[in-house]
């Protein structure tokens, strides 16, 4: 941490907006800002340069991996979420936080820090398809994690288009949308088409043989008429979720330090 973070620090606390305790754990970290785990180095300086805690991937580590780097974070005063989370790893996760929530649809594990601000902003995601749903819920749980206000229509794919035109105000009230889909892909660029507002399409690996695994719709998206859409990774829904929090926290707040712990 530069001079100036020290100084801001002992601010905070001479004004009583950080306990000396949590001032001490900051102080704890070094300059560097992580802690050796043997197994992980985690980033611990991440809230304070990103506005949101370094996020866990569980994919790939044993779950006493999962659960160790959770425990140095929530030690830290920070906030924990974990994406990718197997059963097994979910039931460490229950057994050392039983407070937490877990969503097992989205495989996410989330668990709020100390300081737990009022939502702000709007994301919507949106998925064409019920399949789409377990990329849809990473997405959302995400967004709501840093902080966004968020929610989630379902079924909205363009085989049925009346089904998103009945929802087209609610749509439109979005400060950014978060579109979810499979098979041919389309549904961003026709949601993108009809809003004045960023659409992040997230294609998924949900459809048939020549989906070929989510590149169809990758692609799709990637090729769209639309001007406002972004696009992320097959079953991005992590990534979009946490981009669309960027947008929706940005729109209502004046400055980054007003993210969750910044």
């Amino acid at each position: 941490m530069a001079d100036a973070g020290w100084l801001e620090l002992l601010q905070q606390v001479q004004a009583g907006t950080i306990r000396p305790e949590d001032a001490l754990t900051k102080l704890s970290l070094g300059k560097e800002g992580t802690a050796d785990l043997g197994f992980a180095r985690v980033d611990l300086d991440r809230k304070r340069r990103c506005g949101f805690p370094e996020v866990i991937l569980a994919q790939g580590k044993t779950p006493e991996w999962t659960v160790g780097v959770a425990k140095r974070l929530f030690l830290a005063g920070q906030a924990v979420l974990a994406t990718r989370v197997e059963d097994p790893t979910a039931l460490a996760l229950e057994g050392a936080f039983p407070q937490g929530e877990q969503d097992r649809l989205a495989r996410t594990f989330f668990l709020a820090g100390p300081e737990v601000p009022a939502p702000k902003g709007r994301v919507l995601v949106l998925t064409a398809g019920t399949g789409d749903l377990p990329v849809a819920r990473e997405a959302l749980v995400t967004a709501k994690a840093l902080g966004a206000g968020a929610d989630l229509l379902v079924d909205m794919g363009v085989a049925g288009l009346h089904r998103m035109l009945e929802q087209l105000g609610t749509i439109r009230a979005a400060d950014v949308l978060v579109v979810v889909a499979g098979m041919d892909g389309a549904l961003p660029s026709v949601v993108a088409g009809l809003v004045d507002r960023p659409v992040i399409a997230v294609p998924t690996s949900v459809g048939y043989g020549t989906c070929f695994g989510g590149v169809s719709a990758l692609l799709t998206m990637l090729n769209s008429c639309s001007a406002g859409v972004a696009v992320v990774n097959i079953d991005g829904g992590f990534k979009g979720g946490y981009l669309a929090a960027m947008i929706a926290l940005g729109t209502d707040c004046a400055h980054s330090t007003d993210l969750p712990g910044g």
